[in-house]
């Protein structure tokens, strides 16, 4: 079996309430975990360089507590009427059709979820996952 990569893309936007919570994970899970490279992303056109194997940290909506999402098929996409509209979803389910994905795990947090409980939650799924 192949080691995975020992880094986590994290999705977010710090301006957005529903959206700002993996960003304000950040410290904590640096410090929890400093073998493992947490990166900022927001530019989902540019997942493609991350490799075939991705270890995604964002928000879910319509989850209760931190979710391990490791099938893409079941992610809802919306309907797209611009390019704007594209969301991560929707590009993850592009490459895995086009092989440019092999794996993908998906650290699910709820958008209104407390930071400690989040963290703690997080601390056990990325230790059972990456450890």
């Amino acid at each position: 079996m192949v080691r995975p990569e020992r880094k986590i893309l994290v999705f977010g936007n710090s301006l957005v309430k529903k959206d700002s919570l993996p960003i304000r994970l950040l410290p904590e899970l640096k410090q929890a975990f400093p073998e493992i490279e947490f990166k900022e992303f927001d530019a989902i056109e540019d997942l493609q360089n991350e490799g075939k194997i991705l270890y995604i940290l964002d928000s879910v909506e319509g989850i209760n507590k931190v979710e391990v999402i490791t099938n893409i098929d079941l992610l809802l996409v919306n309907k797209i009427y611009s390019v704007h509209d594209f969301d991560l979803g929707y590009v993850l389910k592009l490459m895995k059709k086009m092989g440019m994905v092999e794996q993908v795990t998906i650290f699910g947090v709820p958008p209104n979820m407390r930071k400690d409980q989040a963290v703690k939650q997080l601390r056990q799924k990325i230790d059972s996952i990456l450890s």
